[in-house]
């Protein structure tokens, strides 16, 4: 069964505490991303490794595996993002739907172990981009595709949000399985 897809604008994490996860994004540290990253990518490693890796919790949440594979892309488009708010003055983000990524690329089908090792690599990426951002580039700007503004520090802190709150969904998601 389909995943409804998520159309929320997560942009408020920018200004107040996820209810759900718990992650304050007004008050994280751009600068503590990489190893913030490191750190999340070692947890996936162990999520990935469950019996359960392939079940869903009920029928309109992904499975650990799915929330993985989406991670490991969150991690690769973010690093090709932050790379063109480096390199281009002010640039536009091309639309990303999730949704049909997971779909196209059969994300529940994919192998958990490979997963694993493609997103500690796309995690250390993005984490050694993290620690080469230079003081005078905090402040430098993309816009995504609905126009929403960012600076690289609030990028960082918006993109930061989303694996640790999809660790949170994955955890909710074993213990709902494990009852």
């Amino acid at each position: 069964m389909g995943i409804v897809p998520d159309d929320k604008n997560w942009t408020w994490v920018l200004e107040r505490p996820c209810p759900q996860c718990g992650f304050v994004g007004e008050s994280f540290d751009a600068h503590d991303a990489p190893s913030t990253i490191q750190q999340n990518a070692r947890r996936w490693a162990e999520l990935l490794a469950s019996p359960m890796v392939r079940e869903r919790p009920n029928d309109s949440t992904w499975s650990a595996l799915e929330y993985a594979c989406h991670v490991r892309d969150v991690y690769r488009l973010y690093l090709y993002r932050l790379d063109l708010m480096r390199d281009q003055d002010g640039p536009h983000f091309a639309n990303w739907d999730q949704d049909e990524t997971a779909i196209t690329d059969r994300y529940d089908l994919q192998d958990p172990v490979e997963v694993a090792g493609e997103l500690a690599v796309a995690a250390d990426l993005l984490a050694r981009a993290f620690a080469s951002v230079r003081d005078d580039e905090w402040q430098r700007t993309g816009f995504r595709s609905d126009g929403a503004a960012f600076t690289i520090d609030s990028f960082t802190r918006y993109m930061v949000h989303d694996p640790v709150h999809h660790v949170y969904d994955v955890e909710q998601g074993y213990a709902a399985l494990s009852a």
